[in-house]
């Protein structure tokens, strides 16, 4: 078991969208933040990182269940702890509860180290991750495998100067915005996710001129996101029927 830490948050309107439920792109950012405030108080932060091993934690992999999105004004609690590691990878959850103390939201996130100026893959250092308690394991978590995409919609966007972040590339929460946004609007307001995985395989740069395909069926959505003939990213969602009558 690892260190568990937690918060809670009342979802104000900026976090929410037109069903008045959370948005799903921006609290994965949020919650990455939430972990940071972890590693601070740890002495494990970004910036103590960059300067004793010139490294930087990057995500490769979320794996999310929602039971229900939480809903405006709503309080919620947020628990995550890091959970185990090995050689390369360093696993992570969050817990969404409600009030109630329901789970709403269940996210496994896989995270690496790279080497800020090489941009490679570091070995863990055991001094850097034992602070967090976390299990070490021998076997590596596989994340999910992705099919490729035939006769997919097809949507070009630029990359805004906003969708940069301090890392000098696209930040996380974009990549799953620009699969929302390649589905339609009566789509996204007759349908809620239910499940979804998404993984990062190169990062977005600055300028660049994004493509996203899409694939709906059967209730599953699969994706990817492409710039200067590279594949940046891969996700499929899962998709429940709203049921007004029920809000």
């Amino acid at each position: 078991m690892g260190l568990r830490y937690q918060e809670t948050l009342t979802l104000p309107f900026d976090m929410v969208d037109v069903k008045q439920e959370l948005k799903i792109p921006g609290f994965l950012a949020y919650c990455l933040a939430l972990s940071g405030r972890q590693s601070d108080l740890l002495g494990r932060g970004d910036k103590e990182i960059f300067e004793q091993y010139g490294l930087v934690w990057v995500v490769t992999d979320y794996e999310v269940d929602i039971t229900r999105l939480p809903r405006y004004q709503e309080t919620v609690t947020i628990e995550t702890e890091a959970i185990s590691y090995n050689k390369f990878f360093c696993y992570r959850t969050f817990h969404i509860y409600d009030e109630a103390g329901e789970l709403l939201i269940k996210i496994l996130a896989y995270f690496v180290l790279i080497d800020f100026e090489t941009r490679k893959v570091s070995p863990v250092p055991e001094e850097l991750i034992a602070p967090y308690q976390s299990e070490r394991v021998k076997k590596v978590a596989r994340a999910p495998k992705y099919d490729t995409l035939e006769e997919a919609l097809e949507q070009e966007r630029e990359v805004r100067y906003f969708d940069i972040d301090l890392n000098g590339h696209v930040n996380n929460s974009k990549y799953l915005e620009w699969m929302y946004e390649s589905l339609e609007y009566e789509f996204l307001i007759t349908h809620r996710p239910t499940y979804f995985q998404l993984k990062y395989i190169k990062e977005v740069a600055p300028e660049a001129l994004v493509t996203t395909k899409v694939v709906v069926e059967n209730g599953v959505s699969q994706h990817e996101i492409w710039s200067n003939g590279q594949l940046n990213a891969q996700g499929m969602i899962k998709w429940g029927s709203r049921d007004d009558s029920k809000q």
